[in-house]
């Protein structure tokens, strides 16, 4: 069923919106069944609802931790979805209050969240708009605050998708119906049901097709994924643009930002890399990877049905809604991280004191800070310019806190912030023109918002650090560098090679030299 249909989100909220709760099981094989038994239960012995339309997410909890990625990793059903949360950052600002939480009792947030099946998706070929925003909305209560619609939103909708994103649409959100969280201490696995009448989806419809996807609900991988490293092996390895249109896109860029008219003060231009390899590449093998050293990071797995999966390892936050509190953060600026502790620090310092740095970074938090002043009552950044260190790589950053002042304003924020000066530019039309015009490989969701809409809160990153996975043997590689003035576009491309090292660390080379091509075009089909 997809809720955006015409018109959908003028309906106002569906009728019925409940979480039910089964009694605790001691492992998934357990809660499989039970789910299962209560499935069952709703199809041969209940009267269906009288209400014409609902949402009803039924949850057994699971009294140990399991690994999401290992539960999604034992799973076939499409589509499929995960995302992990970043941990808390230290020193991140905070206003007085509870944003309107209403004095809501606490409930233990998720660390990850998996999910296949389709108990409702969202997806349309126009800019995700205002009615889309509450055609997902009328599903998500507010009292159900575990039931989420995953997904993301194209960098430009306005251009036009190539093959390998055309099922993911302008925008692709699904509610998945049957989804694995796993939380500090235990687990809850948990099934959705929602249907519409008006939309020709009815009760019985949602739950014979619930009940299929049910029976091929595997409890635990038997297998586990590889964290370290994939197995394969790279055979080709083509990047577009090449370094030679790079250096000519970049001397393009800054002509325009030191020219009289300055008609751009930066532009972020992005590198499409296509890796062939010897075997096909898992998704969630990859997830499992990237997981594994990304805890100051965002993990991500979105795929619709028969499409590629767009999986990415994100550090940067878009934004965080809860009740009326936003959240967000400003990052730019990159180094590598040292060989030893002494040369990790120097490096740190060179990138803190860089004046070609400082600018790039004062663009993006200044500009965060002045959307975010349009929507909000008050805007705090502290701190104003610190370090964010990961694994591979180092970058300024600022973090910022915010009140709207209706819960509605959500999807103002969400057009707001995107796309920011991070991964577009400032003025922002000026560079996404510049980018229309210079880029010859369709972004799709890359530097989109990728993340989560629920009932009281929501949260996305920015879809950057990610690769686009292929039914064949073919994985896109997607990595962008800032350009303004003082951009030298030799170091950008080694920024670049350096952003995407986290995908190319995990593919083995052959002994025998790959076949290396730098590309004017990739084509289309992944």
């Amino acid at each position: 069923m997809n809720g955006c249909a015409p018109g959908a989100g003028d309906r106002g909220a569906v009728c019925v919106r409940e979480t039910r709760a089964l009694p605790a099981a001691p492992a998934p094989h357990d809660a499989v069944g039970r789910l299962r038994a209560a499935v069952d239960a709703l199809w041969s012995n209940a009267a269906p609802p009288a209400a014409p339309s609902g949402i009803i997410r039924i949850e057994v909890p699971i009294t140990q931790r399991v690994d999401a990625v290992e539960w999604l990793h034992a799973q076939t059903t499409l589509p499929r979805c995960f995302f992990s949360a970043r941990a808390p950052l230290p020193d991140a600002p905070a206003l007085a209050g509870n944003g309107n939480g209403n004095g809501s009792v606490h409930r233990q947030q998720p660390v990850s969240v998996a999910g296949v099946g389709s108990a409702v998706f969202f997806r349309g070929t126009e800019p995700f708009s205002l009615a889309d925003w509450r055609a997902i909305k009328r599903f998500l209560p507010r009292d159900c605050p575990l039931v989420r619609a995953y997904g993301a939103i194209r960098f430009d909708a306005t251009s036009d998708a190539s093959v390998e994103w055309e099922d993911y649409g302008s925008f692709y959100f699904v509610v998945p119906q049957v989804e694995f969280n796993e939380l500090e201490e235990s687990s809850v696995l948990a099934t959705t049901i929602a249907w519409d009448d008006s939309l020709s989806w009815t009760w019985h419809n949602a739950v014979e097709e619930l009940q299929s996807t049910l029976r091929k609900i595997s409890p635990c991988s038997s297998v586990q994924a590889n964290k370290a490293s994939l197995q394969t092996a790279i055979v080709s390895l083509n990047h577009v643009p090449t370094k030679a249109s790079w250096d000519l896109a970049v001397t393009k860029a800054l002509h325009m930002i030191k020219g009289r008219q300055r008609e751009l003060v930066k532009v972020v231009l992005a590198r499409c890399s296509r890796y062939i390899t010897d075997t096909c590449i898992d998704p969630v093998e990859l997830l499992a990877c990237l997981k594994a050293e990304g805890q100051n990071a965002y993990q991500f797995c979105i795929q619709p049905p028969g499409a590629p999966a767009f999986v990415g390892n994100s550090p940067e936050q878009l934004f965080h809604r809860k009740y009326l509190n936003i959240s967000s953060e400003a990052l730019a600026g990159t180094r590598a991280r040292g060989k030893t502790r002494a040369d990790d620090f120097q490096i740190g310092q060179d990138l803190l004191l860089s004046s070609k740095e400082d600018i790039e970074f004062t663009i993006v938090r200044d500009s965060i800070k002045n959307k975010l002043e349009m929507i909000c009552d008050e805007v705090v950044v502290h701190p104003s310019k610190a370090l964010r260190k990961l694994p591979r790589v180092q970058h300024l950053s600022a973090q910022l806190a915010a009140r709207i002042r209706n819960e509605d304003d959500e999807f103002e924020i969400l057009n707001t912030l995107h796309p920011s000066p991070a991964v577009c530019g400032l003025p922002t039309e000026e560079a996404r023109q510049f980018i229309r015009d210079c880029e010859i490989f369709d972004r799709g969701m890359y530097a989109g918002p990728v993340g989560w809409l629920g009932g009281a809160e929501c949260e996305f990153a920015v879809g950057i650090r990610s690769a686009l996975l292929g039914k064949g043997h073919s994985t896109l590689v997607y990595a962008g560098a800032g350009i303004v003035e003082g951009t030298n576009p030799s170091f950008e491309w080694d920024e670049l090679d350096l952003k995407a090292s986290q995908f190319a660390k995990l593919l083995r080379y052959q002994e025998r030299p790959i076949r290396y091509q730098e590309a004017e075009n990739l084509g289309t089909v992944i």
